[in-house]
């Protein structure tokens, strides 16, 4: 151990600390450089979380159309084969027809609802980047102080 070695840790630790010399307009130059380049790194972030939440959106939309263009003529072709066994079965028509529209129309509603609230605000919020900011808010303040 050299006579360096010994003194440096004599000293208390906020004698240890790095100084930065520079002046005030450099640091506060310093500063803005680094906003910036926050700023354009966060507002990268957020624009590529949206990009996603809008391609899980549109693909889930896209998924929805097809399938209720697919599901359609098929839930017809059955929902009249129920009707036509109920009325083999003894239920007059109108009674069974009105039966089964009635149970697919409360269902078909039940769906929609659920449906609908998958597409809320909330959902769609770009968590990631609100919280980066959050944290990088929280990093300033510290640093300001």
């Amino acid at each position: 151990m050299g006579l360096e070695d010994t003194r440096l840790h004599d000293q208390p630790v906020h004698d240890r600390r790095v100084q930065d010399h520079r002046s005030v307009p450099a640091l506060f130059t310093d500063l803005i450089q680094q906003v910036t380049t926050l700023l354009r790194t966060e507002t990268r972030l957020a624009r590529t979380e949206m990009s996603e939440k809008i391609g899980q959106v549109g693909t889930g939309v896209a998924l929805v159309a097809v399938g209720a263009v697919l599901v359609m003529p098929g839930l017809v072709i059955l929902l009249q084969a129920a009707v036509a066994a109920m009325i083999d079965a003894g239920w007059q028509a109108h009674w069974a027809a009105l039966l089964v529209g009635g149970a697919t129309l409360l269902v078909g509603a039940i769906l929609a609802l659920v449906g609908a609230g998958r597409f809320k605000a909330e959902n769609l919020t770009p968590n990631r980047t609100l919280s980066q900011l959050q944290s990088d808010a929280a990093v300033a303040r510290n640093q300001v102080r």
